[in-house]
This record gives C-alpha cells, structure tokens and sequence, in this order.
C-alpha cells in the first residue's frame, strides 16, 4: 500500500464502474495528485453480458475477464472486502484474503459493489442452484450439463436419466432468456457425440413469476423470443414461481413437479447487502441514493454509480416520467462510470460537477448461435430486429463494449475461429477438485489386517 500523504481516493468495487471510473480518475488526474485504491475480492473485472456464452463455449472464460492491476496501472489493487466504513474519520475497514483486518483512511469514496443475485427462501435453493454472475458459475455450470450428459450417456437407469437430462432455469430477464439458450445450442451440439443421448431425451424448462420474457426489448420482441425458444423444444411456463427445489425435485406454483440436477437461477439482482453496514443514505430497495451528479445525498466526498446506486434518469424525467431511475444495465454502467470520474476530479478540485443524462439506446440480446433480438433506438424512431441480424447487433456491441483491445481482439478471435472449428464439448469436471486424484495417490496406504489368532486345538 502506499504510505505518501497525498489525498487517497478509495474505489470500493472492481466491476464496471469501479474499472471505467478508476481509469478514467487516473487519466484525469495530475501527476502526484492523489492516490488512488481499489479493493475488491477479485482481482479482476467480469463482463458480464457474456457469461452465458462462457458458458455455452464460444467464448474462452479467460478472455470474459479483465485483470485490474493490468488495466488501472499507476493504482493501488487491493484483493479484499471493505467491512465497514467510518465516515466521520474517513476510515475503511479492509479485510484481506488473509491476515488480520486494517483501516485504510481515504479522502474520497466511490461505491461501486454492484448487485448480487436476488433470492428468496425456497427450500432446496442455496444447495442446488447455480447462479450466473461470474465466470466460476459460467465455468461450472458449463463442465456441470456436459457432466450430465456423459452420466446419461452411462447408464441404464432410466430415473437417473431423466434427473441427469432435465434442465431448469428460473428467470426470464436477459440473464435467464440467453442463458437457457446458448446451453441448449450447446447441448444440442453435444449431443452429436453420443451413442444413448438425444436431443429428444432432453428437457429444458424456462420459469418465471412474470407474464413475459425479455421483457427489455419490449412485449413484440419478447414474444418472439418466447416463441423461438418453444420452437426449439424448451418449455416456458410464465406467471408461476418455484415453491420448492429439495434434493433436486422441482416443484413449481402451477404445479409441475420434476426432478432435475440442473437448477440455474437468474431471477434478478440486487445491491450488495454490505451497502448496509456504511451508513449510506439508500433508497427503499436498498440502493445507494444518489444526485443526478453522481454524489451520495447528504455528501461532498462520496460517489455511487451503477447497479447499487439509485440514480435519476435525467432523460426520462424530461420526457415526463418524474420518478424515473437509470436502469441496472452495462450501458448505463459505462457511461456513469466515466461522469463519476470527471466529477471525482472536479469535486477535488473544487470545481462544478457535470449531470449524468443518458437517453436509452435499445437493447440486444443472443439466444444461441446465430438466434438474438434487438431493439436500436434512434430518436423517437425504435427499430426492431430478430433472428441473424439481431445477433449479429447483438456481438458487435457487446464486443466493442469489452474493455480493453486486448479483450476485445480475443473475443472477436475466438469468435472468427469458431466459424471454422466445431465446438468443442469435453467437461472439464474435475477442475472444481484437481487434487483429489494426487491425493488418492499420495495418502497412506492403510495398515494390513492383521491375521487372526488360530483356535488353540482341542486336546
């Protein structure tokens, strides 16, 4: 850590904003001026827009990610949690991966923690759900289907089939719409390859407590999202939510009941629940509350930005929404991200701060290769695109919007070379465990029975 007097700016959160803003702090700033710190449990930055097609395999889960202390050099990168946050002495409490806990002063605060995903108490979740917020979940939860398919493959116990090859998604939104779409591109694909599994042995189910899907791109597009994915096979219940997941029997409002080994949850975000421990002023869902600046309510020196900052939508407010929020998206988050900075900076400088206005540009979403919708906003005028040409918005934007060229040449190298080679389908299962082969062979053997005591003969 750096032990200068110079002013320290403390950036909580190394996700999109805490990346953008810390970037764009450095780059504002001169030479000397302040330091700057970023902590977060990782040490790197996961786009997450791409996380389901990590997890189909089109992407390389290493090219998904960006690591901060290659991309905010001239910052300090702390790989911990900030625990607590004293405001009237201007003092962090940082919990590292490992060691005691110490108190980091700052003079400027950035929050920029992000959401986590949003759950409810039904039974059976915490232990058969697999989430999709980062890469390690994309990661497992592409080894876990292949793993599913390779246990189908092997046996004859049609019970255990059937568990092994349901798969059931809860949420609609984009994380669950694409999700359940790039893994059924890829276990069709799978399927090629084996001798005793189908497509037609497979069962995908889409659930959400909602009326539609997808519904970012509006009720048109929705519904032909919905539609396409029906007409690949996979069974979208709507209005209904699941009671129950126990060892994997999943039992839902409308009263299916199926069993499956495979429970994917995307039903939404919400702030960090740590937001609460730093006597923030938050919103009534548990945002930080912001000014259209950016700056904490109440504050000179705090700034708050993306999903776990409530931030008023200046654009919509114009056009008559007066109680509007800007939504928790990546295009919001980048944009917020680069005001927060400029204003970090002006705010030190005791300079006036900019307004962050952003008008909705539209939305894109993949559902599998070569399958998407788009919505593309220009002006008043909304235009609204499926099938190949969505997906094909849908790749470009997000792949511009990957941070770093570095990432963003990966990305689109991956991509140019799947268009040549087949996808590839090993579960690489063991990755979660990879000593436990070294340990079976290096533990101690056990000790030999010893023989037992011959009878004495009978005289």
């Amino acid at each position: 850590m750096s032990t200068t007097e110079r002013p320290r700016i403390l950036v909580v959160g190394g996700g999109y904003v805490g990346l953008y803003a810390a970037r764009r702090i450095l780059k504002k700033m001169r030479y000397g001026e302040a330091t700057v710190t970023v902590v977060d449990p990782r040490s790197y930055m996961t786009y997450q827009p791409f996380l389901p097609e990590a997890a189909a395999g089109s992407i390389s889960p290493r090219h998904v990610v960006v690591p901060l202390r290659r991309v905010v050099r001239g910052a300090e990168v702390l790989t911990g949690r900030v625990t607590t946050i004293d405001q009237d002495r201007k003092v962090a409490t940082i919990a590292p991966l490992v060691g005691e806990a110490y108190e980091l002063p700052f003079d400027y605060l950035v929050i920029a923690m992000g959401a986590v995903s949003r759950t409810f108490p039904i039974p059976g979740l915490a232990e058969q759900g697999i989430g999709m917020k980062g890469i390690e979940e994309a990661i497992g939860l592409r080894n876990h289907v292949l793993e599913q398919l390779d246990k189908a493959d092997s046996t004859t116990d049609e019970e255990v089939r059937r568990k092994a090859l349901t798969f059931v998604f809860v949420g609609g939104g984009f994380a669950g719409a694409e999700t359940i779409g790039e893994v059924e591109d890829m276990a069709r694909d799978a399927a090629k390859y084996y001798q005793n599994v189908s497509r037609e042995d497979m069962r995908f189910i889409l659930v959400d407590a909602a009326d539609k899907i997808l519904p970012e791109v509006g009720p048109k597009l929705g519904q032909y999202g919905k539609e396409h994915l029906e007409s690949r096979g996979i069974e979208i219940y709507l209005s209904t939510s699941m009671d129950s997941c126990v060892d994997g029997h999943v039992v839902l409002k409308n009263g299916l009941e199926v069993d499956s080994n495979t429970i994917v949850w995307t039903a939404g975000v919400k702030p960090n629940p740590a937001l609460a421990r730093f006597g923030l002023p938050l919103g009534p869902r548990g945002h930080v509350d912001t000014s259209e600046k950016l700056q904490v309510q109440g504050t000179d020196y705090i700034w708050a930005a993306g999903d776990n900052a409530q931030v008023p939508d200046v654009a919509a407010r114009k056009a008559g929404n007066e109680n509007a929020w800007c939504p928790p998206n990546a295009q919001h988050a980048l944009r917020q991200a680069k005001v927060l900075g400029d204003n970090v900076v002006a705010g030190m400088r005791g300079f006036p701060q900019k307004t962050y206005e952003h008008s909705n540009k539209g939305a894109v979403a993949g559902l599998g290769l070569h399958k998407g919708v788009a919505m593309i906003v220009m002006g008043k005028m909304k235009i609204k695109l499926k099938g190949r040409l969505a997906w094909y918005m849908h790749r470009g934007y997000h792949g511009l919007a990957m941070p770093t060229w570095n990432r963003k040449i990966r990305v689109f190298a991956d991509w140019t070379l799947a268009m040549f080679l087949k996808r590839e389908v090993v579960s690489l299962g063991a990755i979660e465990s990879p000593r436990e082969e070294f340990y079976e062979a290096a533990k101690p053997a056990p000790a030999p029975a010893k023989p037992a005591p011959e009878k004495a003969k009978a005289s």
